[in-house]
């Protein structure tokens, strides 16, 4: 959040680990309390940024996890989002994640999607917004994402 634009607010959705393990015979009128806690917190966001470090060339499992309990919602399909891959290297979870979404009917926004050139780099928020390379495509991939949901 230090270096989206003022118009928006960044909300970090920490409860991705306490989503069950998808089921669809969960997944009916009455789901999982966290996955109605889940689909809320989406419903409500104008947009959605994801990050997903790669695992074995694939999304990590918490995150495929996540987006199978999004597949039958009605909180996600038309949803902008935006992948920020954390290493260029990672170009297989990249390219599955955006396959992914796109086949949830994500509404994904290429301006905002980036690759940071962060692996091994061990920087925290603030070592980030203050990087000069870092920083200032990681403020336009903000400035992009907010332009599209707020717009």
């Amino acid at each position: 959040s230090l270096l989206a634009p003022e118009r928006m607010q960044i909300t970090i959705f920490d409860g991705l680990p306490a989503l069950p393990y998808f089921n669809p015979d969960l997944d009916g009128d009455d789901p999982p309390a966290p996955v109605r806690s889940f689909r809320s917190a989406i419903g409500q966001a104008d947009a959605l940024l994801i990050c997903s470090p790669e695992y074995a060339r694939g999304v990590a499992g918490v995150t495929k996890n996540a987006l199978d309990w999004l597949v039958g919602s009605l909180e996600f399909p038309g949803k902008p989002v935006a992948v920020v891959n954390a290493s260029p290297r990672a170009s297989h979870a990249d390219a599955a994640l955006r396959l992914t979404l796109e086949t949830m009917s994500a509404r994904l926004v290429d301006e905002a999607s980036i690759s940071l050139p962060l692996l091994g780099r061990n920087l925290d928020a603030a070592g980030i917004a203050a990087d000069p390379d870092i920083g200032p495509l990681l403020r336009r991939a903000l400035g992009a994402l907010a332009d599209v949901a707020l717009a």
